[in-house]
């Protein structure tokens, strides 16, 4: 696994992270965050009573933490207990703390939110529409992200109906696919874009977005007349409705000189209203 560490900053204490390049995700120090929270004078301690009672439990937290070397204060690496985000939301709710009140009332927030975007889907889209303004995206990009996941949910709408499952095999068709499209892998197009944990799909420009969705709509027309039955006709399928997407790709490449797969990312997308006003 490769690894790139970093200095994360909490108020005023140092969180030692990692950055796992395999999993695409980051882990945190444990200690240091239990040593935020709980302004504990001893950190190490807090935790080890805290795990072992979580342990007694039957907390998965326990069961499925990871250690991995960090760099302590006399400049060597030793093994630490570290945990994704998700682990670590799950560690607030164990730390009765006033510093970790405001994250359990995020997470009641949140889960609320869910609630009622499971009994109305349409609050859900009005919520991601107006999270995507606050970021700074364009109205016209904001539908065609929209427009993105529809043509999404319609492939593994489809995918699941051909008994494919969710996790491994879809990310390996969707892989076929944008490498078909794009000329590039998931991991190397968001390499280009100097993405870690963030959503490929948002840091693409909006005729990256077209292209992409051509893959996928094409990839469920194929697939819903040819009915796959195995997993290697599905990704021949994948391959061929990327195929097409990416013959298209090179055809409007061709004619403007232009490369359509490029290293902008959210930040440009972004800045490109103001960029307008300006000129």
């Amino acid at each position: 696994m490769r690894k790139d560490t970093a200095i994360k900053l909490f108020e005023s204490t140092q969180v030692r992270t990692v950055w796992s390049e395999e999993e695409e995700k980051w882990y945190f120090s444990i200690v240091d965050m239990v040593a935020i929270l709980t302004d504990s004078l001893n950190a190490n301690n807090y935790w080890k009573v805290l795990k072992h009672r979580l342990a007694k439990e039957g907390s998965e937290l326990v069961t499925n933490c990871n250690q991995l070397k960090m760099p302590a204060a006399d400049g060597k690496y030793y093994k630490t207990d570290v945990a994704d985000t998700e682990q670590l939301l799950r560690l607030v709710q164990s730390i009765p703390s006033p510093k970790a009140e405001p994250f359990k009332m995020w997470l009641a927030k949140v889960g609320y939110e869910r609630i009622e975007e499971t009994e109305d889907p349409e609050i859900g889209i009005d919520r991601l529409m107006e999270t995507y303004l606050k970021k700074g995206y364009s109205t016209a990009w904001i539908n065609q992200r929209l427009k993105s996941i529809e043509v999404r949910k319609d492939l593994t709408d489809e995918w699941e109906n051909r008994s494919i499952k969710r996790g491994q095999e879809f990310a390996i068709l969707t892989d076929e696919i944008t490498k078909a499209w794009a000329g590039k892998t998931i991991k190397e197009y968001k390499k280009l874009k100097g993405l870690k944990k963030e959503n490929l799909r948002d840091n693409m420009t909006n005729l990256e977005l077209v292209l992409n969705m051509l893959a996928e709509a094409t990839t469920t027309e194929i697939s819903k007349e040819k009915k796959p039955g195995t997993f290697d006709e599905n990704k021949t399928i994948a391959i061929q409705g990327g195929t097409i997407a990416g013959n298209t790709r090179k055809a409007i490449e061709e004619k403007t000189g232009k490369k359509i797969v490029t290293p902008q990312n959210a930040k440009g997308l972004n800045d490109e209203p103001l960029r307008k006003k300006l000129k």
